[in-house]
């Protein structure tokens, strides 16, 4: 979105920052390689459909052909539908899933964080055309001028939790909530990912 996104400055002096105005986007819609960091994008100037998602699909499907992929999303509706998987199922590529709200085990919202921190945080853009293109060479560096801070930050390393309390479980004779889920059942997602990791290229919608 074409729009103020201010940070943090402590200073003796009030200061005022400029900001751009209205309501121009750049949609991007991006696979991230979980090991490899490549990255393929689709962009436009308007809404992300399921045609959009099905526009990434065949560009995956094409760079890696012959391969088994793996592709790990949210719960968007416009990925969820038939035409998309559909799709998917004709490309041979997997579709999984994650759990509702559950951003911090996609990867790849961990390199949309870096690419604001980058473009957008206190910084100014006198109109939308120099906003786009920020972005777009921002994306483009990945594989090298960013590529040193990126690979530290895009680890396959999850937080992970044992025995941790859940809201509304009482043990009998207590108040504060026990869980007697086994580890394994606690760590399942991260589990599947592991389980995936080596079986094929995996990418992060």
């Amino acid at each position: 979105m074409f729009a103020p996104f201010l940070g943090i400055l402590w200073c003796v002096q009030r200061l005022f920052v400029k900001a751009p105005s209205g309501r121009q986007r750049l949609n991007v819609l991006a696979a991230l390689h979980a090991t490899s960091h490549d990255l393929v994008t689709v962009t436009n100037l308007t809404y992300i459909t399921a045609t959009t998602v099905c526009e990434l699909l065949w560009l995956l499907a094409g760079a890696y052909s012959g391969l088994p992929i793996t592709l790990v999303l949210d719960n968007a509706r416009y990925q969820r539908c038939t035409l998309v998987r559909t799709l998917a199922e004709t490309l041979g590529i997997e579709l999984l899933y994650l759990p509702a709200y559950s951003p911090n085990l996609n990867l790849i919202e961990r390199l949309w964080k870096f690419v604001k921190k980058q473009c957008l945080y206190s910084k100014y853009y006198p109109d939308s055309a120099s906003f786009q293109h920020a972005i777009m060479e921002c994306l483009a560096q990945v594989p090298t001028n960013h590529k040193a801070a990126l690979d530290s930050l895009l680890t396959l390393r999850f937080q992970t939790f044992k025995a941790v309390p859940v809201v509304g479980e009482t043990p009998e004779g207590g108040l504060a909530p026990v869980v007697k889920r086994s580890e394994t059942e606690v760590l399942l997602v991260f589990y599947q990912f592991k389980q995936l990791m080596g079986a094929a290229p995996q990418w992060f919608l």
